[in-house]
């Protein structure tokens, strides 16, 4: 696939750099190139973003950066059994736990979310930072509303990080996800006050707070274009009635000269 003129493989991120020192020159250059297209591309084109990772891969499949990037981009196309498989094999080479999270999110998107669950209890939670044991619970909570198990997903939800009243790059999505939670459980009242607080906590629009709040409200969005259509089809008609009248009026002078 071709790579823009601009990429030159130097803007991925140092510890990834140095990972490539361990290839040939220009197989790392070639490498680094199509990690930049897909961290380029895995937000607006995810299918672009799957493609430039499977050459990665195909040129260094064992470069434990090449693997992450493979899974995320699949991750981001739905192919939970492939990221799933790239995740593993992150882990493996760098004995961290940084991906447990998506690896337990992987397998609710291959149904099973007993499986997820099992992970959300496991001793490798207790080596994730903050932002990983957030969004591990997360994961936990979406797995009990896979079981029909919504009581408990809001449960899950409730914790010291949801009551704070920081903001933390997680504070909007696990707002937000308690919001959504409240509001399948019938809990309308309490769902529009966290979907508000969701809002104050998105500062990158990272969710559609903002959408479900208003229609909450009763707030409807109509098509500008479809009013501007329904407001200018009066005019067209004025307009017709006008060049109709014109007509008659010249008619009528004609016949008044011939009488």
């Amino acid at each position: 696939m071709p790579i823009p003129e601009d990429v030159t493989g130097e803007e991925i991120d140092k510890d990834v750099r140095q990972e490539l020192q361990s290839l040939p020159k220009t197989l790392a250059e070639d490498v680094a190139k199509n990690l930049v297209m897909v961290a380029r591309l895995i937000d607006e084109d995810p299918e672009r973003a799957y493609a430039y990772s499977r050459i990665a891969l195909r040129l260094a499949s064992r470069v434990a950066a090449v693997r992450e990037a493979a899974g995320f981009a699949a991750y981001a196309t739905q192919k939970y059994a492939e990221a799933l498989a790239e995740f593993r094999a992150a882990r493996r080479m760098t004995g961290t736990v940084e991906l447990w999270p998506l690896m337990a999110d992987c397998e609710r998107g291959l149904g099973r979310p007993e499986k997820a669950l099992d992970m959300a209890g496991a001793p490798e939670v207790q080596k994730l930072d903050k932002a990983g044991q957030v969004e591990m619970r997360l994961v936990a909570a979406g797995a009990r509303r896979d079981m029909g198990q919504l009581d408990a997903a809001i449960v899950t939800l409730q914790s010291s990080e949801l009551a704070s009243n920081s903001v933390q790059p997680w504070t909007a999505r696990l707002r937000y996800a308690y919001a959504d939670a409240l509001l399948a459980a019938g809990r309308e009242g309490e769902a529009r006050e966290w979907f508000a607080k969701a809002v104050e906590a998105d500062r990158d629009g990272s969710t559609d707070a903002s959408d479900r709040l208003a229609e909450l409200d009763g707030v409807e969005f109509m098509d500008a274009l479809v009013e501007d259509e329904d407001e200018a089809a009066p005019l067209d008609g004025a307009v017709d009635s006008r060049d109709e009248q014109d007509e008659q009026d010249e008619q009528d002078a004609r016949d008044d000269d011939k009488d």
